[in-house]
């Protein structure tokens, strides 16, 4: 069986990069910066939603399954940099090939993902093979819309038509799932700016463990998984959660994922 990873990203504003592209002085303090940039932002197209490029991530989680195994978790620490975290993205692509999913990984995940590691010089050569080293990748690559090695579920139900796009908090709900619990992405910059990376950390893992679920309803719609092997999918979700929740008693999040699943 082919590794699946689910992926999501959250992110903030590049204030070290935009200090560069507004040309402010090397003291302006990051809230300043911020500032400037969602304010000019909202003047210019009526929202603070930073153009791609003007983003920093603060956070993947991902949720692998590989062999008889499921997990979830944050890449790095609440202390690495964000050079440290895209690179074990990749390395990870690299060490287990394995499909990726997303919720609108096309239009913001991958694409952002794209630009800080030009920034920072990351190597992603098996993410950005087209079939020049391994030629399956040349009819089944991560870049092209219509392959499946990343699949964007959200891009995939809409047939590529954005008009019909759907929030993952509301197919996560529709389905019997969480769904967002307390934060969403337009709370991260705030949370982060307070201190908060850990509930950001931890509000991203969530993330992924809805998406996951969500792509599980989908290969039983597709007839990929039979409902008994649906059942059983699932059920190791649950286990797997309950079990974090049970090695460390701390978190907050799985406790509360748990409970709005019913």
């Amino acid at each position: 069986m082919t590794p699946t990873l689910v992926f999501d990203i959250e992110t903030i504003p590049d204030t070290d990069g935009l200090r560069i592209l507004y040309d402010l002085p090397p003291d302006t303090s990051a809230e300043d910066v911020a500032n400037i940039a969602l304010h000019q932002r909202r003047q210019q197209n009526g929202t603070d939603f930073l153009p791609l490029h003007q983003h920093r991530i603060c956070a993947i989680s991902c949720a692998l399954r590989e062999g008889e195994n499921f997990k979830v978790w944050t890449l790095g620490d609440a202390n690495s940099s964000e050079a440290e975290i895209i690179q074990r993205f990749f390395d990870g692509i690299d060490q287990y090939t394995p499909q990726i999913i997303s919720w609108n990984g096309r239009g913001f995940d991958l694409p952002v993902l794209h630009y800080r590691s030009l920034i920072h010089g990351i190597n992603a050569s098996r993410y950005w093979n087209l079939g020049e080293d391994d030629k399956e990748f040349k009819w089944n690559n991560y870049l092209s819309r219509y392959h499946t090695r990343h699949l964007d579920l959200m891009d995939t139900l809409a047939m590529f038509n954005h008009h019909a796009n759907a929030p993952l908090d509301d197919i996560a709900k529709l389905c019997g799932f969480p769904g967002k619990l307390g934060m969403d992405g337009s709370k991260v910059w705030d949370a982060y700016h307070a201190g908060g990376i850990e509930d950001i950390r931890n509000y991203c893992e969530t993330d992924v463990a809805n998406t996951h679920l969500v792509f599980l309803r989908f290969k039983l719609m597709r007839g990929q998984l039979s409902q008994g092997a649906y059942d059983a999918e699932v059920a190791l979700v649950r286990d797997t959660l309950t079990s974090y929740m049970q090695e460390n008693p701390t978190l907050v999040h799985w406790p509360a994922f748990l409970a709005a699943w019913k």
